[in-house]
């Protein structure tokens, strides 16, 4: 990524309001685009107060052209949308272990023509932590949590699914 770009954040959770404040630390000048479920007013409050420049919903057409995109969702069909929304020469990457609904259905000259790249990543390692750790501190990145007792669980897991957590829900367990 280099300034002056513009990269879109496609779903607005936990690992997404993280990553808007690295961009616009590490890339002051760069445009970030968050496609976020509409109904979800608490999503689209968080990315704009992180300093989103654009707020739509995911089958939406953002104002520019992307020159890369990250997929934090749990179903296919953003991954269509974000390469269709991307510049020649565009990047994909899709940042999830697996999609709960297939991707559909790609048409060559929309979505892949022109040198798109489309990569995924479904772990983070142990030296991304030790490069990142110190970044974060340095940011400082201030994540937003909602704390779940851990008898909460099934509780937590469902507003998940439900995209009713603003930021990252968290367990705390019991000493």
């Amino acid at each position: 990524m280099q300034d002056g770009r513009v990269l879109g954040l496609y779903g607005f959770g936990a690992s997404a309001h993280i990553v808007i404040q690295v961009g616009r630390y590490q890339y002051p000048r760069c445009k970030v685009f968050v496609f976020t479920r509409s109904h979800r007013k608490e999503h689209r409050d968080l990315a704009n107060e992180l300093g989103a420049d654009w707020i739509g919903a995911p089958g939406d057409t953002p104002p520019q052209k992307l020159d890369c995109a990250i997929d934090f969702t749990p179903v296919g069909e953003p991954v269509r949308d974000a390469l269709g929304n991307l510049q020649k020469g565009g990047r994909l990457v899709v940042n999830a272990i697996r999609k709960v609904t297939l991707i559909p259905e790609l048409d060559y000259a929309e979505h892949l023509w022109h040198e798109k790249e489309l990569k995924s990543v479904a772990n983070v390692t142990r030296r991304d932590a030790q490069e990142f750790l110190p970044l974060a501190a340095q940011i400082p990145i201030m994540p937003e949590t909602r704390e779940f007792r851990l008898e909460e669980a099934n509780e937590a897991l469902i507003l998940l699914k439900e995209g009713r957590v603003r930021g990252a829900a968290v367990l705390r367990i019991p000493e």
